[in-house]
């Protein structure tokens, strides 16, 4: 947590970054500062248990360093950073630069594309309990409900502000205000026998509805009042927005283009290339991210912290476009930096920090409950969880289904059936998608804590494969 000096002069966001610069003796440098505010509220029981605010701040100093082999990076991050830390911070991260070895992802810094963003001198956005206005007294009413009908409610919502400032020796100076909202709500009956979950992204949590959420949850527990144990196998499958976007997003963070064309992935063909064009999706689907995305809006330029397998510290400032990665059911691109497209021959596409999908009818396709209604017989789930990689080649998946699968029999739910242990790769379950839903804003359970801004329609999926019967509740 930060203290009141981080707000003095001479210690404002901006002036950290020019004064770090200024104070760089490196041939190249970058600076990103984060100011990070967070109020949550959890509650267990039926009642709150804690709630508080939070501040913090980040600063990243990327040094570079030009020599006879190369160009090196060395990058240092510290915490509640103030004016009088600075020299040691930036001399830190030159001193790792000459330490390392040339920077394989080494490129030249990015000149200002334009000018600096207007507010780029302006105070952090910040997040206060106010955020919660409206939601806390419906959570409460929701919480009345519950206790009057035996139920319990625990979970929590958390809502954090991120103002990022990123400036370079080259000139740029842009700036980002992120707001990222996240609901979880967890249904248990008395005994503890059953339980059901619902989440939701927002920006600003006046576009939660807690009351029609308890009332999923309290539906959801009165299907449980059933129960039907089902053997291991292949189902057809019902998979809710969230649980679909656990998968896309794995899939999207499995899709880079150098591993692709050097035959490491599901993506790879003989010969160093890529599926880029293959069909993948018998039906339209088309997977995009876009930062200006309506309700998910992100970043529109590369605020990159580290290098890795699909990133680069030399990309920072990189404008982002509206990007397809599978577009009417062909593969369309794949994850690069400025250095692995040069590798590969393909066009520079950086990650975005959001992921849509949709079908042919995104804003009319049918609901979950409407799929529901014309299933013969299947399994509707809730939601995965604890998702591990089994076979990068197939990107083949495995998990736990959570908190309710379903049995749908004539077009009703008759019940709810034991868990199960799932096998699937999402590149072949697109193939095996026989009906796309209305595509929503969804919460995914699993990556959470990683990735938030996702919308997604529910599907109907041929074969599910259920691998093995979980006693996971």
């Amino acid at each position: 947590m930060t203290g009141p000096g981080l707000s003095a002069a001479g210690s404002r966001p901006h002036e950290l970054v020019e004064r770090a610069l200024e104070l760089s003796r490196a041939d190249g440098c970058v600076v990103i500062a984060d100011e990070e505010s967070t109020a949550n509220l959890r509650w267990a029981g039926n009642s709150l248990t804690t709630n508080g605010v939070t501040r913090g701040r980040t600063l990243t100093v990327v040094a570079t360093v030009d020599g006879q082999e190369g160009t090196a990076a060395g990058v240092v991050s510290r915490e509640a950073v103030t004016r009088d830390d600075l020299e040691s911070l930036v001399r830190a991260a030159e001193a790792a630069a000459r330490a390392a070895g040339p920077a394989e992802d080494a490129q030249p810094l990015l000149p200002a594309a334009g000018p600096a963003s207007a507010d780029f001198a302006d105070a952090p956005d910040e997040t206060t309990a106010e955020v919660f206005a409206a939601f806390a007294p419906a959570l409460g009413e929701a919480f009345a409900l519950a206790r009057k009908s035996g139920r319990l409610l625990y979970g929590f919502a958390n809502h954090m502000v991120t103002s990022t400032y990123l400036g370079t020796s080259t000139g740029i100076r842009l700036r980002h205000d992120q707001p990222t909202g996240t609901l979880e709500l967890n249904a248990k009956t008395a005994d503890l026998s059953a339980s059901a979950w619902a989440g939701a992204a927002t920006r600003d949590f006046r576009d939660v509805d807690a009351l029609a959420l308890e009332a999923q949850l309290a539906q959801r527990l009165a299907w449980a009042e059933r129960k039907v144990d089902l053997p291991a196998g292949r189902y057809e499958t019902l998979l809710p927005p969230s649980a679909l976007a656990d998968l896309m997003i794995y899939m999207t963070w499995s899709a880079g283009g150098r591993d692709a064309s050097e035959g490491r992935t599901v993506f790879s063909r003989p010969g160093g290339k890529t599926r880029i064009g293959e069909k993948l999706a018998q039906l339209p689907l088309t997977l995009r991210s876009d930062p200006a995305y309506p309700g998910l809006e992100a970043a529109p330029f590369v605020v990159a912290h580290a290098s890795g397998g699909d990133s680069s510290v030399f990309d920072n400032g990189l404008p982002l476009a509206p990007t397809d990665w599978l577009r009417e059911g062909e593969l369309a691109n794949l994850l690069t930096t400025r250095h692995s497209a040069g590798l590969t021959g393909l066009p520079v596409r950086p990650g975005i920090d959001n992921l849509v999908l949709t079908g042919p009818e995104p804003q009319t396709g049918a609901t979950l409950e409407e799929m529901v209604a014309r299933t013969e017989r299947g399994l509707l789930l809730t939601c995965l969880w604890y998702i591990r990689e089994v076979d990068p080649a197939t990107l083949l998946l495995t998990g736990l289904t959570r908190d309710g699968v379903y049995l749908v029999e004539n077009g009703e739910v008759t019940g709810a059936v034991n868990n199960f242990r799932f096998n699937e790769s999402p590149v072949d379950l697109l193939g095996r998608i026989t009906e796309v839903g209305r595509t929503e804003r969804c919460l995914p359970r699993e990556w959470s804590d990683w990735f938030t801004r996702t919308a997604m329609p529910p599907v109907r999926v041929r074969d599910f494969h259920m691998s093995s019967v979980s006693q996971a509740s």
